[in-house]
């Protein structure tokens, strides 16, 4: 289940702690208990969104949504601190990613896929303007989701900062990078940064990266998909590192 219906389902799931990644409520929705859902969920920094009650009615399978619908994570979030310990305790050199703002859940879902493919340690999204872990993210990283953990963070920047405090390099993936991918050392414990589809790494983001990396290409159009330009940095990591090994 990706979805919990109704007024009192939703507070009680507030109480317990519940994975929430936003709550859509219906235009015009009022009520005692509807402030103290929206009290809850600011103290827990959960996304509140208000859509018209058509979207809420399409959304809903109980027809008892009372105007509320809360979307719940389709598997649990870990603290970005485990996600560092855990390669640590590994013994390997870490490999994070930090995704700025990725909306499609099906690029999600296929970056988390490629995460565990080439072994890396986590995923890290934030709190807000990015989709979450639902279902068509779990189906879209076709069981990878169970592997690979994810973090979700109320800012970005203060995160960087805390990783590079732990001796991690920060890149970032931008097309104002003066060295190509393939023509940069990755091979030290590193935290990748993936902007969002449209517009890429926000200015703050990119000045807290340690150093920019750059996919060349020649064709017409300017972007790569997000989830296509996560894989191929990826794989170059995974290269780079097979050498050491090998």
């Amino acid at each position: 289940m990706d979805k919990i219906e109704g007024r009192n389902p939703v507070m009680e799931a507030l109480r317990a702690g519940r994975e929430i990644d936003k709550i859509l409520i219906a235009k015009g929705t009022r009520g005692g208990s509807l402030i103290k859902i929206l009290g809850k969920a600011k103290d827990k920094g959960i996304p509140v969104q208000y859509v018209e009650r058509q979207k809420i009615n399409e959304m809903s399978i109980s027809n008892a949504h009372q105007g509320i619908i809360a979307v719940v994570a389709a598997h649990e979030y870990v603290h970005f601190e485990d996600i560092i310990e855990g390669a640590k305790n590994r013994g390997k050199t870490p490999l994070i990613l930090i995704l700025d703002k990725i909306t499609d859940p099906h690029n999600l879902g296929s970056i988390i896929r490629t995460a565990d493919a080439v072994g890396a340690d986590g995923v890290i999204i934030p709190k807000r303007h990015s989709v979450g872990l639902t279902a068509v993210v779990a189906k879209s990283s076709a069981g990878a989701i169970e592997y690979v953990p994810v973090a979700k963070v109320s800012n970005i920047v203060q995160t960087i900062e805390r990783i590079k405090e732990r001796g991690i390099w920060v890149a970032g993936a931008h097309a104002d990078a003066e060295k190509e991918h393939y023509n940069t050392d990755l091979k030290g414990p590193l935290a990748l940064v993936i902007g969002s589809e449209g517009k890429g790494i926000s200015r703050l983001i990119k000045e807290k990266c340690d150093f920019l990396v750059k996919i060349p290409m020649v064709g017409e159009i300017s972007s790569l998909n997000a989830s296509v330009a996560a894989a191929v940095l990826l794989y170059e990591v995974f290269r780079q590192r097979a050498s050491i090994d090998g």
